[in-house]
């Protein structure tokens, strides 16, 4: 039996025991990570906690309905073993008549094809030594190794949070227009929660003259890295800083994790880009689903 639980009602223990024993185990399903990228969010729960589903939902006008918080790169169905999948999103959509939702890389579904649309995350195995991922590369980022190297940028970890927003916010967020103040307030919180809890990390790029021109950050968990958020100086984007600050985390996470996870994107420069590092796609659903009353399919979210 599945039933919607709100989050006040939560068994939270069971609920990140089954997140964290899952095949599809990750950071964003956890309570402590959805409280704070989540305006609100409810689970809905097989049995005792056999799968979990998380639901993050907002309000608008009188109408309930399940969106795709930033700074969450996967969720969907948490369960030990393979479920029926279907019967999670026959309570989904009865429960909710808008829904837009990212699932995960495992989830997969025979019913509702008509609502599930694929997507991609570019990821490169790290099973062989830093030296032959690098022969992998395409010419164009070695080529931007070879600047990065005339240009003497230098690495640094451990940077502040704060220096990552600034640079994001006055760049990538410059032409995101959705992200709000409280977004990046969330983001902060996140970095600072995952650093605490060891499962992230901030790597930032400086120039010669001391100025960030690139900067990322890197959640850790279970043999798989991934880049949460990341961006460069625009201004200052010949100097191959952005590959630099990839491959400076790649050398570094090599010897200890299995995967590399370069966030993936819906814009085809971008993946390509994260493609010629000598990764491949790997595919997950993301649902998009409104039933909602004629008269209110203007609706968005």
């Amino acid at each position: 039996m599945i039933s919607l639980i709100s989050r006040e009602k939560l068994d939270v223990d069971k609920y990140n025991a089954c997140v964290e024993n899952s095949m599809q185990a990750n950071i964003f399903g956890f309570s402590w990570y959805l409280d704070i990228a989540c305006e609100n969010w409810s689970v809905l729960v097989l049995d005792n906690y056999e799968a979990v589903m998380p639901i993050p939902w907002r309000k608008k006008f009188f109408i309930k309905y399940v969106y795709p918080p930033f700074w969450v790169l996967q969720l969907g169905i948490y369960s030990k073993v393979v479920e029926d999948e279907n019967e999670f999103l026959i309570e989904l959509f009865s429960e909710f008549k808008f829904v837009e939702s990212r699932l995960n890389t495992q989830n997969s579904f025979s019913m509702f094809l008509n609502y599930r649309f694929q997507k991609h995350f570019q990821i490169l195995g790290l099973e062989q030594d830093y030296i032959h991922i690098l022969s992998k590369y395409r010419k164009d980022r070695k080529k931007d190794l070879q600047r990065a190297k005339k240009a003497d940028l230098t690495e640094r970890w451990n940077d502040q949070p704060q220096n990552l927003i600034k640079l994001y916010h006055q760049n990538v967020g410059a032409r995101v227009r959705k992200i709000k103040e409280k977004d990046y307030e969330n983001l902060l919180k996140l970095m600072q929660r995952c650093i605490d809890k060891k499962v992230g990390e901030i790597l930032s790029v400086y120039d010669k003259n001391g100025q960030i021109v690139a900067s990322g950050f890197f959640i850790k968990y279970k043999g798989r890295v991934s880049i949460l958020v990341s961006s460069t100086d625009f201004k200052r984007r010949k100097n191959g800083a952005n590959t630099f600050l990839i491959d400076r985390a790649i050398y570094k996470y090599q010897p200890t994790y299995k995967i590399f996870d370069f966030g993936g994107s819906s814009m085809k420069s971008i993946s390509k880009y994260f493609l010629s590092f000598g990764s491949h796609n790997e595919s997950y659903y993301f649902l998009k689903y409104n039933n909602l009353p004629k008269f209110l399919k203007f609706f968005k979210r």
